[in-house]
This record gives C-alpha cells, structure tokens and sequence, in this order.
C-alpha cells in the first residue's frame, strides 16, 4: 500500500514535513507514527533547497526532542553515494539529537542490483563509516524497488525495516538497548591551539586551490600559468568547518637536478618551515597534494622526504588527489590507482578523491574535511612534538662533528629517500648552512 507520493527521478518529492501513522506486520504488529522529511543536498534546484531543508529538519528535530516524542532516527541513503559525503548530513543529525541520545540508523536503499546480497553493501563499508566517525545503532541495506523480478528482495527489505524498527519499539517497552552497529570514533578534542597543517606536492598540483577550497573562499594565490605561484613558504589562519587551522603552503617540490638550484632552494626552504613549526610546538598533518595520473618517481620522492626524512615517521600523511572533475565517481580513481601506491610503498593515514573547480567544491570540500579531522583526531598521540624528536637538526649541532653528521645525512637521503649521491651531497650542504645560521 503507498500512502506516500515518491519520486520517479533523483529529485525529491517532499516539499515540508509529513506525517503517516502506519502498523507494521512481522513476528507482532506495532504501530508507529513515521515523518517524512525534505530530502537534504538537492541544490538550488530541487524540489527543497538544501539551506532551507536543513533548517526545516533540524528544526523538527529540536522540536521533536524537546517534547521527548521521537524514539528513533532513520538516515536515509542512496546506495550510490560516495561515503564520505554523507557525513554532514550524519552531524547535522546528530547534534539535534545527542543530549537525548535518540538512536540513529542507516538505511542504504537503491541496491536492488547490489550483487550478490544487499547486505554485502554494508560489509564493504562499514569501515569506512568508521573511520569518518559516523555511529548506528542499526542498519538496513534495502531496495524498494515495484518491478516484478525485484519483488523478492523488496519482501526481504520490508522484512529488514521492520526488524530495525522493532527492536526500538522492543527497548523502550523493556528498557533493553541493543548494541550500536560498530564503530565509533571519538571527536576532535576542543583545543584553543589551532591545529597546524603543512601542505605540500609538485608544480601545479593544485595546492593553494586545495587550501582555498579548505578556507572556503579564496584566500591563496593560484596563479595562472605553469610557473610556480608559490615562492616561499606562506601561512594561512582558516576556519574550516567552524574549527582553526594554521595550514602552510610549500615551494613545489619537482625533479631534482644536480647543479640546478631550484629544488635545492624549495627543500631548504621547507626545511627552515619544519624547523620552525618545531620550535613552536610541532606538526598535526602533512598533506600531500598530487594531481590524478602517472605516479611518478618525483612523487615517491616527495613522499620519502617528507614522512622519512623531515618528519621522520612522527606526523601522519594523507593524500589530496587533484583535478579529478572528468570521473563520475571520484573515488572510483583511488580503486583503480591504490594497489600502484602500494606496490611503490607510498603509505598513507588517509586519502581524498577531490576537484576544486566551484561546480563540485561541496563535495569535495567535505571529503578533505572529514579526512582531516577524523586522522587529527586519530594522531593526537602521535603527532610530532618537541625539539628532541627532530633528529636531523640535532645531528648537525654537534660542534665538532659537522663532516660525520653532513655523511650521515648523505646516508639518510640516499637509502631513505633513494636519492643520487650527488643531490644527497648538494642537499646536505644545504640543510647544515639553515641549522647553522639558526643557531647563530
């Protein structure tokens, strides 16, 4: 029986806030009152705009919680959404709800072609949905597809919803709760410190659009041409997401060439920042921006010198991959390209399939941030801090030992990074002329 009009497109059909009261039929029959609601991220354009359907829900929800009348939350999902973008809808929810902590469940619907059991939907991300720091007290992967041939999997999600909602209406009459779907990950705790991010990646990775795109407004000069539009290291004091970040964007980091001072200017100059953020307290992420394509020797250099040598394994990495508009599904390149990043031992905390072209920043947006908060939160115990952990800076200001510690350095970049001999020797100088002149 329908008794509520649904939509035949990706577009919603909800314009307010509807009420149904229904009885639902499995081991017992139960009665419940169910509220619909505007669908959330439809845009400008849809039937609701987003703006105003978030206000009309969460309105309703501090409504509903005051009066202590609503028991039970259900998500509602497509199937083919990107997981990480469900998360802003997941905390506007929850932060209506968790002072009453009124359960909040998943239901994943439009997996009527999900192969081979709908359920497998959930096997496949539930990590995830960890790691993004979403909790449930239950799930349903459902399809509520009409057309014959989907008829018995149809029986079987109203079999499932109705269990899900069962339970809840069994743990209020008994005072019995079920255990939460696992999961949970504990929010970034409050600091008045903000936390400090280093960015860094190749010509034209798009790293001042990255931090623009974290700022939400344009705060970083991108340039216009292939040259490098970073010269020098620059600080960036941004709100994102309501929390302070200090994020630093790097001098590009490409080929190195003997004799050609470019890269050697860049690496000494990101050096002078590290050493710097060191002293005053330390590093919470390296955020390694690269566009999508060819994984590169450049970029398992970047890569080593940044997590083995000037961090030396104490701050976790993530990865920002870039210009990646053209993919229907962003994260679609990261399963085809990560069994390549593991063969080239390019380990990272955390990923983000992104585009900073203004059509999809939302998305994208979101994905960086739930990233970045959720390996912050993750690396708080690890997070580099003390000048007695940089043992690069340490090694050089031994007085009399300066020609050992330049060979040692030699040897680090040589079997940690697997550079030449000659860019190690020419790297080495460099770095000891900085820790000299900063300790004079």
């Amino acid at each position: 029986m329908e008794i509520a009009v649904t939509s035949s497109s990706a577009s919603g059909c909800t314009a307010g806030t509807n009420a149904y009261d229904i009885s639902m039929i499995r081991d017992q029959t139960f009665k419940v009152k169910l509220v619909d609601t505007a669908g959330l991220d439809e845009g400008p354009g849809g039937t609701v705009p987003d703006k105003e359907a978030r206000r009309i829900l969460k309105k309703l929800l501090r409504t509903l919680t005051e009066q202590a009348n609503i028991h039970l939350v259900m998500y509602c999902v497509r199937g083919e959404r990107v997981v990480p973008t469900l998360c802003r809808n997941y905390e506007l929810i929850h932060s209506q709800v968790k002072k009453k902590k009124v359960p909040i469940v998943l239901v994943v619907t439009c997996l009527e072609s999900y192969k081979p059991e709908m359920e497998d939907w959930w096997t496949v991300n539930e990590r995830t949905i960890s790691n993004l720091g979403m909790t449930f007290a239950g799930h349903a992967c459902i399809t509520t597809a009409t057309s014959v041939h989907e008829m018995e999997r149809r029986a079987q999600s109203y079999d499932t919803v109705c269990k899900l909602i069962e339970q809840r209406y069994l743990s209020i009459k008994t005072g019995i709760h079920t255990q939460s779907s696992r999961g949970t990950i504990h929010n970034v705790p409050s600091r008045t410190k903000r936390n400090t991010i280093v960015v860094f990646g190749e010509t034209g990775a798009g790293k001042s659009s990255l931090i623009n795109l974290m700022a939400g407004k344009n705060v970083a000069d991108t340039g216009g041409g292939i040259e490098a539009c970073t010269t020098h290291w620059k600080e960036y004091s941004i709100e994102f997401h309501d929390e302070p970040f200090k994020v630093f964007d790097t001098v590009a980091l490409d080929e190195p060439q003997p004799g050609i001072p470019q890269y050697f200017d860049a690496v000494e100059n990101v050096y002078s920042l590290i050493h710097k953020l060191e002293r005053e307290g330390g590093i919470d992420l390296l955020l390694f921006c690269m566009p999508a394509g060819t994984l590169k020797p450049m970029h398992q250099l970047n890569y080593w010198l940044f997590r083995y040598f000037l961090c030396d394994k104490k701050v976790p990495i993530v990865l920002a991959i870039t210009k990646l508009e053209r993919e229907w599904v962003m994260e679609h390149w990261w399963t085809r390209n990560q069994e390549t990043f593991r063969k080239k031992k390019i380990r990272v905390d955390g990923h983000a399939c992104i585009t900073t072209i203004e059509h999809s920043q939302k998305e994208s947006r979101d994905t960086i941030w739930y990233l970045v908060k959720n390996v912050i939160a993750d690396g708080q115990k690890r997070a580099w801090k003390g000048v007695n952990d940089l043992s690069v800076s340490s090694m050089l200001l031994v007085g009399n030992e300066n020609l050992r510690a330049r060979k040692d350095i030699v040897s680090r970049l040589t079997k940690h990074c697997h550079m030449s001999p000659e860019v190690a020797k020419e790297l080495a100088g460099r770095i000891k002329k900085v820790v000299v002149e900063g300790a004079t």
